[in-house]
């Protein structure tokens, strides 16, 4: 771990090793102003950064990322100088293109961290997720995590793990239907279609829409805002509406997923092998008539 600090910007670099050759890298910054303190969480994908003329993996998580994710989002959450969390893609990349499916080590367990990392995860703090590129499959459920999306206008989302026959089994399922309601959720799970932003934001999908490049400022502009406002007060609020949200049982919901999920991915070899020889590049769904280029 290091640390580099400007004024009240510390910057900090974590990874599971020293070196990024075959592991994530998730960068973390802390932004006080006023009083109101702001975590930025910031994936960044190893293979882009160890193979540079090769394409982006757009910022998948394997599991060491995961776990990486879900270390910090704690971390956010425990530390008293901070109000609220944002997600972002690293600069110029995507948000995430889910979990890498050339390694596919992502954790899978019925208890603890989801494969993502922190989507079981039940924060007392509000996060932001800053939407650039593509937020797609499991990535699209981080963004689901996250409270509120901001997101660039050229970016996309989607349940792009259907074309592979992997489920979405970090909480994509649970969450997706109470923002955008079952007939809307069923469109995107059952063609796993790209997303525009202005669809997006329109069916409620993101909270705001931005010029490209404005995302992860956005999402900080917005972070400060929120944090400026009566935290006792906010947190409890923003607790009831997420109790009303899930009165059945959050963990119930969780868990009929992850368990028809496992299911899934007993057949999902063939899915995983077809990605691995290039189909799917462009965004491409075979004879499906939307394409979006991934």
């Amino acid at each position: 771990v290091s640390t580099q600090s400007t004024g009240t910007i510390s910057v900090i670099k974590m990874s599971v090793s020293d070196s990024f050759s075959t592991t994530g890298e998730v960068k973390f910054a802390r932004i006080v102003r006023d009083g109101v303190g702001v975590g930025v969480v910031e994936l960044a994908s190893a293979r882009r950064r160890v193979i540079g003329h090769r394409p982006s993996v757009r910022n998948a998580v394997n599991r060491s990322t995961a776990e990486q994710l879900a270390r910090l989002v704690r971390a956010v959450d425990d530390d008293d100088t901070l109000h609220v969390g944002v997600l972002a893609g690293a600069p110029h990349t995507s948000f995430c293109a889910g979990a890498d499916l050339k390694q596919f080590d992502n954790r899978l367990d019925q208890d603890g961290d989801g494969p993502m990392g922190p989507t079981r995860i039940q924060t007392r703090k509000p996060w932001i997720a800053a939407i650039s590129g593509f937020a797609v499959a499991g990535g699209l459920e981080l963004a689901l995590w996250c409270d509120l999306r901001v997101c660039d206008r050229s970016a996309v989302l989607g349940v792009f793990c259907r074309r592979w026959g992997v489920p979405l089994i970090d909480g994509g399922s649970v969450r997706l239907p109470h923002l955008v309601g079952i007939s809307r959720a069923l469109d995107l799970v059952l063609t796993g279609r790209p997303v525009h932003a202005d669809e997006a934001l329109h069916i409620g999908l993101v909270n705001r829409v931005v010029n490209d490049g404005e995302a992860i400022d956005a999402a900080i502009a917005l972070a400060f805002e929120i944090g400026s406002f009566p935290q006792e007060c906010s947190r409890n609020d923003r607790e009831s509406v997420l109790n009303a949200m899930f009165a059945d049982s959050f963990d119930v919901a969780m868990a009929s997923e992850f368990r028809l999920g496992l299911e899934s991915l007993v057949h999902a070899k063939d899915g995983v092998l077809r990605f691995e020889q290039g189909q799917g590049r462009g965004g491409s769904f075979g004879n499906s008539v939307t394409t979006a280029k991934l």
